[in-house]
């Protein structure tokens, strides 16, 4: 038996995901020693900080490529952050209230508008079906200048936006505050701290850091394509390589009050452009996301070229999966564009087409390409059905690892992702939730 201290969780990765499994553990649980560890020197400095995502409350409800199953799935993961957040002093720092919308754009859009509307506004009673006039009260950007027939579907006030570095930095606190008042409970947080490899021990795993090793019964990795690449090296995920999908954004002056959004082509399995305020830059809208393939497990990070090299085992069944995307044309189209939008010269004079189906009066001069700015999703390619993995990705072979690589849609479903694998810790521990508090405060 090793003789070193054994925590009853580590936890790998401190951006949305890796906290909000940390305040689950240590708010509902009786798991006592729970060790979140992060390589960078503050919480959320990747995909979960704000200039690198959407900044989207998902609630599935003009997010057109959802179905309504799926749709309702989002929306009780959505709403348990918001109750979360309503539960503490600082949610004007984490929520905000903007109005959002789709808009659908010539018959075909505005039809199938019409139809969603009918079927789910049954289970959004904030959504409202916005005519040419109504959304010029609401967005007059988005119908100045536009001939063609146009609707919207629209939640006028509900929470819409967040800051999701705050949301996570907010986990942390409250777990660690909630520790401080049960006896025996430690939950301790280890910033600059990068994980090496992660082997099995003879009482659980052991971690191997710089700052040295530690000890778990049981380990989530929650940090984005890197988790693939741990399980990747202790033989787990194979059938999965990854293909990086960077998203660039643009800014204008505040063109928009709110949320706008496009409908999802279809036949593209990458998000549509939409407009939204920036929450961490005041007068400022901003538009995109791009979509660019990159050969890297982080945005600007081109150390991590080499991971990415060596999770994405280019064989004969990678090879078969993009060269089936490939053959589409509009997806072939799509990507080419999307590679366009990244060149200094003509970036801005392309993309202004594409966000003028939002704003159609909009100017180059508005437009201004933002630096440093998108982060990486890891799109998982399944190898055996040479197919792109677009939901939630999730590795847990049953011998108390977990490894988080894509949560749908995105941050919004932290907490119920979270609760997915508190509920497979607890049971792998033999420990226990209590479920009846979990749904009073975030149900």
């Amino acid at each position: 038996m090793d003789k070193t201290h054994t925590h009853d969780v580590i936890i790998i990765g401190g951006g949305i995901s890796g906290t909000a499994l940390l305040y689950l553990l240590a708010r509902y649980t009786d798991i006592n020693d729970v060790m979140l560890m992060e390589k960078y020197n503050v919480i959320a400095n990747v995909n979960s900080h704000g200039r690198n995502n959407s900044q989207t409350l998902h609630c599935g409800d003009i997010e057109t490529n959802y179905t309504l199953d799926k749709a309702l799935q989002v929306q009780a993961s959505a709403n348990m952050v918001v109750r979360y957040a309503e539960g503490i002093n600082n949610k004007d720092d984490i929520l905000y209230k903007y109005s959002k919308m789709v808009i659908g754009v010539g018959d075909k859009e505005v039809n199938q508008l019409r139809e969603r509307f009918i079927q789910f506004s049954p289970h959004y009673p904030g959504m409202q079906l916005l005519e040419r006039d109504q959304i010029e009260k609401v967005e007059p950007a988005v119908i100045s200048g536009r001939e063609e027939e146009i609707v919207a579907l629209a939640v006028l006030n509900e929470y819409t936006a967040v800051n999701f570095q705050a949301l996570s930095e907010s986990f942390v606190i409250s777990a660690q505050e909630h520790a401080k008042a049960v006896t025996g409970k430690n939950i301790e947080v280890k910033l600059n701290t990068k994980v090496s490899n992660i082997k099995k021990s003879s009482n659980g795993y052991k971690v191997k850091t710089a700052k040295g090793t530690h000890y778990a019964k049981f380990v989530v990795v929650s940090s984005g394509g890197h988790s693939l690449l741990f399980a990747h090296r202790m033989g787990y995920g194979l059938e999965f390589s990854c293909l990086p999908m960077a998203g660039s954004f643009y800014y204008t002056p505040d063109i928009l009050k709110g949320k706008v959004y496009t409908v999802q082509n279809d036949k593209l399995p990458f998000a549509a452009i939409h407009g939204d305020p920036d929450v961490l830059v005041p007068g400022k809208t901003r538009f995109g996301p791009t979509a660019l393939a990159l050969p890297v497990l982080e945005r600007y990070n081109w150390k991590t070229l080499p991971e990415f090299l060596y999770i994405l085992k280019l064989d004969i069944n990678v090879i078969k999966t993009l060269w089936g995307l490939l053959r589409v044309s509009e997806i072939r189209n799509y990507l080419f564009k999307n590679m366009c939008f990244e060149l200094p010269i003509i970036r801005r004079h392309l993309f202004l087409g594409d966000a003028r189906k939002i704003v159609p009066n909009m100017q180059l001069k508005d437009l201004t390409f933002a630096k440093k700015t998108g982060g990486i999703r890891p799109v998982m390619i399944d190898k055996k059905t040479h197919s792109l993995h677009l939901g939630e990705a999730k590795l847990s072979p049953g011998n108390g690892l977990i490894f988080n690589m894509t949560p749908s849609p995105g941050a919004t479903s932290c907490l119920g992702n979270a609760e997915k694998d508190m509920d497979i810790i607890a049971n792998y521990l033999g420990a226990n939730i209590d479920k009846d508090k979990l749904n009073k405060d975030l149900r």
